[in-house]
C-alpha cells in the first residue's frame, strides 16, 4: 500500500471514510500490508462500526485497482483506548514514526502518513530540507485527517513534550 501508484487512492479512501458513524480519523500511517490508525470515537459501537466501514471502503478501492478479488485486510483490527498524555504523545510518535521504525523510510515528514498535517512537531518544517516543499504540496490538498476535539489529542499530550520531525520510535508503549 505504499507504492507511489496507490498513494492518492489509498489517502482519498481514508478522506471519504475519515468521519463516519462517531468515528473520526485523527492521526494515521500506511505501511506495505496495514494501518496505524489513531482516531475518536464515542463508544465502541462507534469505533466497530467506522473502522469496518474504512476498512472495506479502502479494500474495495484496492482490489478494484489491483484488478483482483478478495480479502485485502486478513486480520481484525486491535483497539486500545488510551488514557492518560503520555500513552496519547507515544502513541503520536509511534503513528507517525511507524515507517521509520521498520525501515522504510528515512528522515523527515513520512509521506505515507498523515504527517503533512500535524501540526505538534518540536521543529519548524522549513528546518528541514524537502520536508517544507512536500507539506505545501500536501497543505494545497484537503486534509485526511480530522481535527482532533478531545482534551487529550489537543491539549494533553503536548504536556509531555512535541514530538520531533526525526524522532526514533522504539515502540509506542516503550519510554522515550
Amino acid at each position: 500500500m505504499r507504492r507511489s501508484d496507490t498513494h492518492g487512492l489509498v489517502f482519498d479512501t481514508l478522506r471519504a471514510g475519515a468521519d463516519r458513524f462517531g468515528f473520526r480519523l485523527i492521526e494515521f500511517s500506511v505501511q506495505s500490508n496495514h494501518l496505524h490508525l489513531l482516531v475518536e470515537v464515542p463508544d465502541r459501537e462507534a469505533l466497530t462500526r467506522g473502522a469496518k466501514g474504512l476498512l472495506v471502503r479502502l479494500a474495495k478501492q484496492l482490489n478494484k485497482w489491483w484488478g483482483r478479488k478478495g480479502q485485502v485486510f486478513p486480520d481484525r483490527f486491535h483497539a486500545r483506548a488510551l488514557r492518560s498524555p503520555r500513552e496519547v504523545r507515544r502513541a503520536l510518535a509511534y503513528v507517525l514514526h511507524n515507517a521509520r521504525r521498520h525501515g522504510a523510510f528515512g528522515s523527515g515528514i513520512d509521506p505515507h502518513s498523515s504527517g503533512a498535517w500535524f501540526r505538534g512537531f518540536i521543529e519548524s518544517v522549513a528546518q528541514h530540507p524537502g520536508v517544507a516543499d512536500f507539506v505545501r504540496r500536501m497543505a494545497a490538498r484537503a486534509p485526511v485527517v480530522c481535527r482532533a476535539a478531545s482534551w487529550l489529542l489537543t491539549v494533553g499530550w503536548r504536556r509531555e513534550g512535541l514530538i520531533g520531525i526525526d524522532e526514533r520510535v522504539l515502540a509506542w508503549s516503550e519510554p522515550r
